[in-house]
């Protein structure tokens, strides 16, 4: 699920959440997963979001080039299952998840042409300039697109698995004893939510131990909100570590020798050199929980409800709907660089006697009846979390004008000189290809439409006196007071629709395929009254 910045955000509020992982280095294909674990935590149950493998990460500088290279990197990933390993590669996701794919999607080819004809203009710049970089017809999977449920990558996906299964399966004695279950594409559902599904139903069986150690890999923010989602005290969750600065240890791959001959690349060699890994790292769910019942100490708990963590934790996930997911627009005046989570727990906690309680209530998620979200109580947080709203709007427009400002002053200010340094190929090509994506996406940035003329072009102009009205006029046509009352009830009511079906998708499973949020604006969190 997207949620901007929240991992950021965690991994500094509650930084023992996160431990490197240590990887064992060997100078061969072999790995001898009989041995222990060397992070000195064995897990009973491995499950991998495959599509955070098999989707390549925005940030790295260059991708697989064929198909067979990414089913290899898939497997790289994979070492020493226990008990159990569970693959789940995306289906076909709700209506409210496809929504969202789909937007982002045109948005991204409605892009392509200016992308393309500036990414072109800069490599005849680097080739004038004799910087090497990797050319663009190399790329067999470049389009993104192919990473979908019916796609001819997806069937060809599907079949690999089996294959590298059944070798280890015959080759492997620790595999031997192991449980694998693949859930491709051709079961519907996003991947991480088919594991969760499996981890509930888990649960339910007789006989089920309650001290399994579970070990998720995947990328996705949500993530963590899933695995405190299960209430299983025995989770981590590995990923790379994307806070890493790559640019570190460039100097250190230096030649020392001075006058040592090197021959350019040829386009096949550099099909087969090494991509850059960033280190791993483990974000245990089990400190988080810890973390989370020290940092909510309620200090005025009603006489007639108890402290009771699961729910604490429940309705911090709840809380983080607010700041973003891929089903909802988030609230217009927080963003958690402005510090929104930080806003959400103290309101939470300052004012739980006030609010008269917990905000949802998970424990009888199967029964369509059990008024999941406390409507009453959630309508007295949001007015609380709304009060700060024009404060939160005036210091934003303050700080955009002043970033303004300082744009507007260096906009003719020459880019810093580099230091070049003498890299054995490919690592100056990896080098070129990084500062050619620099380059390109500045210059895509210059050329955007959100500066014109050295303003930004926002007809709300949100913090300004009239905002409210220039809001729903704007956004939904709605000139008169009688018709912006009637327009924020629906607003409210589609809303508060939306945040049930995502807490059941979190804690249950789809509740409904066909639902989506269609044409939903947020309005602001003041205006949250009568649920």
């Amino acid at each position: 699920m997207g949620v901007p910045s929240f991992h950021r955000w965690l991994v500094n509020k509650y930084p023992n959440i996160k431990v490197k992982a240590i990887e064992e280095h060997i100078h061969s294909h072999f790995v001898d997963t009989s041995s222990l674990n060397l992070n000195a935590i064995e897990f009973g149950n491995l499950y991998l979001d495959m599509n955070g493998i098999i989707h390549p990460e925005d940030q790295s500088v260059i991708h697989p080039s064929t198909y067979e290279d990414v089913f290899v990197s898939i497997f790289e990933y994979i070492v020493r299952p226990r008990k159990l390993l569970y693959m789940a590669i995306d289906g076909v996701a709700p209506r409210a998840k496809m929504n969202q794919q789909r937007s982002r999607r045109f948005g991204a080819a409605n892009n392509d042409e200016i992308v393309e004809a500036e990414e072109d203009r800069l490599r005849k710049q680097f080739e004038m300039e004799g910087k090497l970089v990797f050319s663009k017809e190399e790329w067999e999977v470049f389009d993104l697109n192919v990473i979908t449920p019916g796609t001819g990558f997806m069937y060809r996906l599907a079949k690999k698995p089996e294959d590298y299964i059944e070798s280890q399966m015959n080759g492997e004695s620790s595999w031997k004893g192991i449980q694998v279950i693949v859930s491709d594409a051709n079961l519907p559902g996003e991947g991480e939510h088919k594991i969760m599904s499996f981890i509930r139903y888990q649960r339910c069986l007789p006989g089920y131990v309650c001290i399994t150690r579970h070990c998720l890999y995947g990328l996705d923010a949500d993530l963590v909100m899933l695995a405190l989602a299960t209430h299983e005290v025995h989770f981590s969750i590995l990923r790379e570590d994307v806070l890493f600065q790559e640019q570190q240890p460039a100097f250190r791959f230096c030649s020392t020798t001075s006058n040592r001959e090197t021959e350019p690349y040829s386009t096949e060699s550099l099909k087969h050199a090494p991509v850059a890994k960033r280190p791993y790292e483990f974000l245990h769910v089990w400190i988080l929980r810890e973390y989370i019942e020290l940092d909510m100490k309620i200090a005025d708990v009603p006489q007639n409800i108890t402290f009771d963590l699961e729910r604490i934790i429940n309705d911090f996930i709840f809380m983080c709907f607010f700041v973003g997911n891929d089903f909802l627009p988030r609230m217009p005046s927080l963003d958690i660089l402005e510090g929104a989570m930080d806003l959400l727990l103290t309101v939470y906690e300052q004012n739980f006697k006030n609010i008269g309680g917990y905000l949802v209530d998970m424990q009888r998620n199967n029964d369509k009846k059990g008024g999941y979200i406390k409507l009453k109580r959630v309508e007295k947080f949001n007015l609380l979390v709304g009060s700060f709203e024009e404060k939160i709007f005036k210091k934003r427009l303050e700080l955009h004008e002043r970033w303004l400002r300082r744009l507007c002053q260096n906009s003719d200010r020459q880019d810093d000189e580099t230091e070049i340094f003498n890299l054995d190929p490919p690592l100056d090509i990896l080098r070129n290809a990084k500062e050619l994506k620099g380059k390109l996406k500045e210059n895509l940035w210059n050329k955007s439409d959100f500066l014109k003329n050295g303003t930004i072009r926002d007809q709300v102009r949100l913090g300004v006196a009239g905002w409210k009205r220039r809001y729903y006029m704007l956004k939904f046509s709605a000139g008169t007071d009688r018709d912006i009352e009637i327009m924020r009830k629906e607003i409210v009511q589609k809303y508060i629709e939306g945040l049930l079906w995502v807490l059941l998708y979190y804690f249950s499973g789809v509740p409904s395929w066909s639902w989506s949020a269609i044409s939903i604006f947020h309005s602001s969190g003041i205006q949250y009254v009568h649920l």
